[in-house]
């Protein structure tokens, strides 16, 4: 008889997300808790942190103070690691202020290190949107103080250099910012690239001191700009009789955004205005508003030109946008006329879900603590990102098992035991309907989180389990609850310090983060591929 060689032999793979191989630890539900390794500690806390966020078990101060420990400790460690993590971050991931916190620890970690170089590189990778160094130097000022030191000063002029021009200028400098464009320049007194743009730093400052006398003729934007905020209120509304494209190509030429037409117009926002402004409109900036342009008419003909936009894939993905966003659009949006760009919005989002062959488990955590919500509006919650990923997969698998999972434990007096409820996946049927009847249907059950119950109670010899989780299970070891050989992934959405189970290897692999880039190292371990960080 072969001890070896036998029908089930797979080849040893690693991941990149490393913890202990014997829990030291508890969850925060008091279930066994696996220390991670500081890189996987910090990667999964990052893709999941929204910083100065509260978080069903941590409060935003104990989290973003573990971050920032994180950050100086494997910057200390490895900072070539960290560098490229923190670039990849605000690029790929789209995490923003987790990534310009990160910067800032990077540095002020490389400096009181004594050690030279990198820092003036991170800061500028970071930095990718014109307010974006505002922010940074205010949180710097804020945690740091107010003294610049030279990595950042240059990294910050780098950025600058990149970043600021007349529309920038219009759109993020006012007064409600603490650090203005005019103080960012005399504090990191970048070189402007070319003759225009020193103009516009010149003009810059003194917007930022009052001492405006007309602004420069190479600055046309800015100009027309000017001439706009001039008219008298009947003027400006007499603009929007004219014909659409004339309107559209007065406001883009100006760089009037709907935000700035919103006040200049002072009036009501009506379909003939956001029909001219649609053309000149981001990605996001549609996505965010189809309940207005539903509440305020716009023609259905117009309506089909954002659909367009909304679903074209190369959009999707310069978006960035997460998953989430299409079904916070979706619930949001009163008519139905927005529903198949959406569909096809969030189905280019989720390209990196793996079909996968034999039987499937996919565990969905919607315990109490999923209810968290990571938006500022508090419209989309952990467990809707749980919900989202776990769907998405099961329709594409070919024998999936969808499961909602809680602890029935809901009071001190309940019985212990595991709560699910089976999601039937049905064949044909769009996600964002999908989603919209899990809702419907009371998958989302709050309670305890006893994963290790879920799993006894539905793992019949799949090929592999999924579970979409904050990993804080309350009772027993979710680990010894599978057979070793079952290949166990776990989908962190919360970041947390103790992970539920092993991971890194010996079919136990943990990844996170709200996006669906880390779905695609499924099909890598299962091919008996190393799964090595996306960076």
């Amino acid at each position: 008889m072969s001890k070896f060689n036998s029908a089930r032999v797979r080849a040893l793979v690693s991941s990149p997300v490393v913890s202990e191989s014997v829990p030291s630890g508890l969850t925060h539900e008091g279930g066994a808790g696996y220390v991670r390794e500081p890189k996987s500690e910090l990667f999964l806390l990052a893709v999941t942190n929204m910083v100065g966020e509260q978080t069903f078990y941590e409060a935003s101060d104990k989290r973003d103070d573990r971050y920032a420990e994180l950050v100086r400790a494997v910057t200390i460690a490895d900072p070539e690691w960290t560098a490229r993590f923190l670039a990849w971050l605000r690029g790929a991931a789209n995490m923003r202020s987790a990534s310009l916190v990160g910067a800032a620890h990077f540095v002020k970690a490389r400096l009181d290190a004594g050690e030279q170089g990198m820092s003036r590189q991170v800061v500028d990778s970071v930095l990718q949107r014109a307010d974006e160094p505002g922010e940074f130097l205010a949180y710097w000022s804020s945690y740091h103080g107010r003294t610049l030191p030279k990595p950042v000063k240059r990294g910050v002029a780098d950025a600058v250099r990149r970043l600021y021009d007349e529309r920038a200028l219009a759109k993020w400098d006012s007064e409600a910012r603490g650090f203005r464009f005019g103080d960012v320049l005399n504090l990191v007194h970048p070189s402007a690239v070319t003759d225009k743009q020193g103009d516009l730093f010149r003009h810059a400052l003194d917007r930022r001191h009052g001492s405006i006398d007309g602004v420069p003729a190479s600055l046309d934007v800015l100009r027309a700009r000017a001439e706009l905020l001039a008219w008298p209120v009947e003027q400006r509304r007499a603009l929007f009789q004219q014909d659409r494209d004339t309107v559209t190509s007065t406001l883009r030429n100006a760089g009037m955004t709907w935000e700035s037409v919103a006040g200049w117009l002072q009036g009501p926002m009506t379909a003939d205005v956001w029909e001219a402004l649609v053309p000149s409109m981001g990605y996001m900036a549609l996505l965010r508003q189809l309940r207005n342009f539903d509440e305020a008419g716009v023609s259905d003909e117009v309506a089909a030109e954002v659909a367009a936009r909304l679903a074209d894939p190369a959009q999707v993905a310069r978006s960035r946008q997460l998953p989430m966003r299409f079904l916070s659009a979706f619930r949001a949006a009163p008519s139905l006329r927005w529903a198949w760009a959406l569909e096809q919005a969030i189905t280019h989002s989720l390209a990196n879900v793996p079909a996968l062959a034999g039987r499937t488990l996919i565990l969905v955590d919607t315990s109490s603590s999923m209810q968290a919500s990571f938006s500022k509006d508090g419209s989309l919650m952990r467990w809707d990102a749980a919900a989202v990923f776990g769907i998405a997969l099961g329709s594409r698998c070919a024998d999936a098992e969808v499961v909602s999972f809680s602890s029935a434990q809901y009071y001190a007096g309940d019985p212990p035991g595991a709560k699910t409820m089976v999601f039937p996946v049905r064949g044909g049927e769009s996600l964002l309907r999908s989603v919209d009847r899990w809702k419907d249907g009371g998958y989302f059950l709050g309670g305890g989180t006893d994963t290790a119950g879920a799993l006894r109670r539905h793992f019949t010899g799949h090929d592999r389990v999924v579970i979409l989780t904050d990993e804080q299970a309350s009772d027993g070891d979710v680990h010894r609850a599978l057979p070793a050989h079952v290949p166990l992934y776990t989908w962190n959405l919360a970041g947390y310090r103790h992970g539920h189970a092993p991971s890194g290897g010996r079919d136990r692999h943990t990844f996170g983060g709200l996006t669906d880039q880390a779905f695609r190292m499924i099909p890598l371990l299962e091919s008996g591929r190393n799964a090595a960080w996306p960076f």
